[in-house]
């Protein structure tokens, strides 16, 4: 088997990630900004799967910075790159995102290819393929790119920006090295830990009647674990190099449609979980005072459905249904602690 780094290993989806890969038999060494944090990720992956811990290693690199990152690329064969820059000021400019998105893939993918690594595989999004788009109406593509003339919110553009700098980085300096970009939809799914995703609050904000109506929008979903089966695969199939993937579960569903399976899978336990979808001409005046919904204007009134076709027919990749992540979603919320219903 292989030695495999992770970026970013106290993330939801790279801890995943590195379950999967252990499951499979793989060694992984994988980073963190602070090594105070290794204890708890130890205690995370084993929430997940049974390993002997010399089997994982932890070491601290930050893509805010080249320190460390040749010792993280050392000797390993692939690379998931999974983690995001994390911006520590309150406020920061778009411009900035960008710059900080660019910047850390360009720096992992330097010191891989510097180091001999034979294949990255790049988390980028959804954002990077379906935005922009007013007039779509089939699911998106791999073949879809996010138009950055459009109105976007700064993630759209930064992940789009930060994708397009990796594969021009392959073509005129990767000398060999291979790439594979993985492109999940909504990442929702069971927690391993005490932490709470990002990805996760809208689940949690319907279970505690945070929401009094939906917002009016629709995006593709995919659970966590088949999010990092893709990466895996993606990682070691020889058609996967040079390829785009998107993890997509079946068709995509409108906000308001997962808080109505929340309460047909949980019952009395999401009681609190709104059945209504705010009109799109309320939610759009609402836009202009509210900060969460002003974050979603340029989604409000759209779908952002896309396909795994591609994955599932090229790779032999295989979703979950999406109704029976929701339901173990908000399971694991409550379980730890993390929502309360």
């Amino acid at each position: 088997m292989s030695r495999v780094l992770v970026t970013g290993g106290t993330g939801f989806i790279a801890s995943w990630c590195i379950v999967a890969l252990l499951d499979a038999g793989h060694d992984v060494r994988t980073t963190v900004r602070n090594l105070a944090r290794e204890s708890q990720l130890r205690q995370t992956i084993h929430a997940g799967v049974r390993f002997d811990d010399a089997r994982l290693t932890v070491v601290r690199a930050d893509l805010e910075s080249d320190e460390g990152w040749a010792d993280a690329v050392a000797g390993v064969d692939y690379v998931l790159h999974v983690a995001s820059p994390t911006l520590r000021n309150e406020v920061v400019s778009e411009q900035a995102m960008i710059d900080a998105a660019r910047e850390g893939v360009l720096r992992v993918l330097r010191a891989a290819r510097d180091a001999g690594v034979r294949r990255v595989v790049l988390t980028s999004a959804l954002g990077a393929i379906a935005y922009g788009h007013p007039n779509q109406s089939a699911p998106f593509t791999e073949e879809d790119w996010t138009n950055l003339d459009a109105e976007l919110a700064p993630y759209q553009r930064s992940k789009t920006l930060a994708e397009k700098a990796a594969w021009t980085f392959l073509e005129e300096e990767g000398k060999g090295m291979e790439l594979a970009a993985v492109h999940p939809a909504a990442v929702i799914g069971p927690v391993l830990g005490p932490d709470d995703p990002p990805s996760l609050r809208i689940i949690r904000g319907m279970l505690e009647g945070q929401l009094p109506a939906c917002p009016p929008f629709g995006t593709s979903w995919v659970d966590v674990r088949d999010v990092a089966d893709l990466h895996v695969r993606a990682m070691t199939d020889p058609a996967a190099a040079g390829g785009r993937w998107l993890a997509a579960a079946g068709r995509g569903l409108r906000i308001v449609e997962v808080s109505r399976i929340l309460r047909r899978q949980l019952g009395e336990r999401a009681a609190k979980a709104p059945t209504r979808e705010l009109p799109l001409p309320v939610a759009r005046l609402l836009s202009r005072f509210n900060p969460g919904l002003r974050a979603l204007r340029p989604q409000l009134g759209k779908n952002f459905y896309a396909t795994g076709a591609k994955a599932e027919r090229e790779l032999g990749w295989k979703p979950r249904p999406i109704e029976v992540t929701v339901a173990e979603t908000a399971d694991g919320l409550l379980a730890h602690g993390l929502a309360s219903a």
